[in-house]
């Protein structure tokens, strides 16, 4: 069907080169509608170390003010632009805005669409609620929680990455939630790109098995846990394996003074990023913040079995036994097991090193981008969508809406976000497909 929107605005406090989750998937969906023929037109904080030195930005690139984000080296945080928005807005109308960072920018950005009658639409990318238990501050946790409620609700609606994701935010009060996957670019992120160099300059020989983390390297990550797996699998097998880390944060100098062994590799990208992954062989991902976790089909897509959470993106994509092994989330023995168990079986790793590969050949970005789309275009584009997903469940009525489930079954998943009292817990919902939820309500909502 022909596209109806023609302009997108994405207002973002995290833009490439940045290196983060969200501003990967932000430059996906980016390119990916530019591709399809929209306009897409980005609202960002100034970043000083690339923007002074005259780089040449995106087209339509509207910069504002912001300050750096304590704790997040090269992050800003962006001021309230609300006037100058409705100001090029005015001019410049798009047919849809995408807020994907919920601070002071996103919020001017949505009191701003409501004042012009634009479609605004928010991202869930980052459970910053869940961070607080990890910085000494557990008792921001419901605030936080609440303050990003509200934000999202006042918006037209909210995407998010998992059906999981989806249910555990109703259950908390978050409303018109629609689920929007992600991809890995299987052409850059390949097994081909193994290198016998990269993997002798980590010191390991053609056998030898590679333990591999890719991500900051922060409380909320839980790396230590990445590093008590390693220990446990080294007394396990031995001298033959070697854990290298690529990413850098707040903990990365504290952990290379203690574990000068492990071989820390700071930030990587391009070419660099993906001869890392490919040329490891195990892959632990340990954090239990996470709204999905790109690095997980990264990881996969680079031919790597993949040892995570039972949760986000392992839940949907990894197949225990199969493609990797998971632990159930908060059991920090359950994952250290799961890590020693493949560690003592090398010869099951390359069929499952094949298998992680084989089931990232349909996981592109053009789907997602395509889902995307949809969510932006209002009624034609819903219309177009309830039927795709009752062809995809085999009904042929209305699309059915998120259902009760038992409390007990929903308290074996993930903890719920602390936006509201344990009563919430009642309306967790049962999950449809990835990618096949029911659509967006196209309509404004005043912030409150």
């Amino acid at each position: 069907m022909a596209a109806v929107v023609s302009h997108v605005c994405l207002v973002t406090e995290t833009y490439p080169p940045e290196i983060n989750g969200v501003a990967a998937t932000l430059a996906q969906l980016a390119s990916g509608m530019r591709a399809r023929g929209h306009t897409v037109s980005l609202v960002r904080p100034a970043q000083p170390a690339v923007d002074a030195r005259g780089r040449r930005r995106e087209p339509g690139t509207l910069l504002v003010a912001g300050m750096r984000l304590p704790g997040y080296k090269g992050l800003r945080l962006g001021f309230p632009a609300g006037a100058v928005l409705r100001a090029v807005w005015t001019r410049n109308r798009p047919d849809a805005v995408y807020v994907a960072t919920e601070g002071p920018l996103g919020w001017s950005a949505v009191r701003a669409g409501a004042a012009l009658g634009i479609p605004v639409y928010s991202g869930f990318h980052t459970n910053f609620d869940r961070y607080m238990q990890h910085y000494g501050a557990g008792w921001l946790r419901r605030p936080i929680a609440a303050y990003l409620r509200r934000f999202h609700n006042a918006t037209a609606g909210t995407l998010v990455s998992t059906p999981r994701l989806r249910a555990e935010l109703e259950a908390a009060g978050f409303e018109r939630l629609g689920v929007l996957g992600r991809g890995v670019d299987g052409g850059r992120f390949d097994p081909a790109r193994r290198s016998a160099k990269l993997r002798a300059s980590w010191g390991v020989a053609d056998g030898d098995l590679v333990v591999l983390y890719v991500g900051r390297l922060a409380p909320e990550k839980n790396v230590e846990l990445a590093v008590e797996a390693y220990r446990a699998m080294q007394r396990a097998c031995g001298g033959a394996l070697r854990f290298v880390v690529v990413g850098d944060g707040p903990l990365g100098a504290a952990l290379a003074r203690a574990h000068p062994d492990l071989v820390f590799c700071g930030f990587r990208t391009g070419d660099e990023l993906t001869a890392h992954y490919a040329s490891a062989d195990l892959f632990l991902f340990p954090s239990e913040t996470e709204t999905f976790g790109n690095v997980t089909l990264e990881a996969m897509a680079s031919g790597l079995a993949v040892v995570a959470y039972d949760y986000a993106a392992a839940r949907v994509h990894v197949e225990n036994g199969v493609t990797g092994a998971l632990a159930r989330p908060g059991d920090a023995r359950g994952f250290i097991d799961a890590a020693v168990a493949l560690a003592v079986a090398p010869e099951a790793l390359p069929a499952m090193r094949r298998r992680a590969r084989a089931a990232m050949e349909a996981v592109d970005w053009s789907r997602v981008v395509g889902r995307f789309e949809q969510l932006l275009l209002g009624d034609a584009g819903r219309e177009e969508d309830e039927r795709a997903e009752q062809r995809a469940l085999g009904g042929s009525g209305p699309v059915p809406h998120l259902r009760r489930r038992d409390r007990g079954e929903e308290a074996r998943d993930l903890p719920l976000h602390a936006a509201r009292s344990s009563a919430d817990a009642d309306a967790a919902a049962e999950a449809l497909p990835m990618g096949e939820d029911a659509s967006l309500l196209r309509r404004s909502v005043l912030p409150g």
